[in-house]
């Protein structure tokens, strides 16, 4: 028996669990600012109700964004641990590619796109043809996606501006990603970010001493 355990943060806390395959369960936390607090409760209330411990889980797989700085960070950090600490390896994947199989599973267009919230009036997004994305996951206004049929959570107010399709997910499954992770292609070890972190480091500290005025 194989059991696969899945972290995402790309938006709010997702957890989910397959066994040999099929998807099992999934535990979610919708406020997109409480990634730190959230996660680990997330993870062990999704095992316990299966009879599992974390160390009992055989794979572990975590969605690598694009997402906001501080919410990836905690996800992979988190997954990163749990693997290591179960001497497992970790399965990195594009969480905009979890969406994209989600439609595909339920009967996507052939050509499309998927799109998430990226706040500041933006949406993360992946364009996908016959079955595989085209090129790398991007960020911009909703009017810099391809005129294609767009679906995943984009923001009710943004919607108007694609064409947005209702027929898509509006969230990602990860239990459906735990069962199926092996159709997506490998992410790379480096998060999509797409946008610096909003915090930086500041220059020299200013001298609060008034300057003397040599004559």
């Amino acid at each position: 028996m194989t059991w696969t355990l899945v972290i995402d943060t790309s938006h709010h806390v997702a957890t989910g669990l397959a066994r040999d395959g099929v998807p099992v369960d999934v535990e979610v936390v919708t406020d997109t600012r409480a990634h730190g607090e959230s996660l680990m409760p997330c993870v062990v209330e999704v095992c316990r109700r299966n009879g599992l411990s974390v160390a009992d889980a055989d794979e572990f797989v975590v969605g690598m964004g694009p997402g906001p700085f501080t919410g990836l960070r905690v996800g992979i950090a988190a997954a990163a641990t749990l693997a290591h600490l179960a001497s497992r390896e970790l399965h990195r994947v594009c969480s905009l590619d979890v969406l994209a199989l989600q439609w595909q599973v339920t009967g996507a267009p052939t050509e499309f796109v998927v799109a998430s919230d990226a706040r500041r009036k933006e949406l993360y997004w992946a364009h996908h043809r016959n079955g595989a994305r085209v090129g790398e996951p991007q960020v911009g206004a909703p009017e810099t996606l391809p005129p294609v049929p767009v679906g995943g959570p984009v923001p009710e107010t943004m919607r108007d501006r694609v064409r947005f399709d209702a027929s898509g997910p509006n969230s990602i499954d990860t239990a459906l990603l735990a069962a199926r992770w092996r159709e997506l292609p490998a992410a790379p070890s480096e998060p999509y970010y797409l946008r610096p972190a909003d915090a930086t480091v500041g220059g020299p500290p200013k001298s609060a001493l008034p300057r003397l005025r040599i004559r």
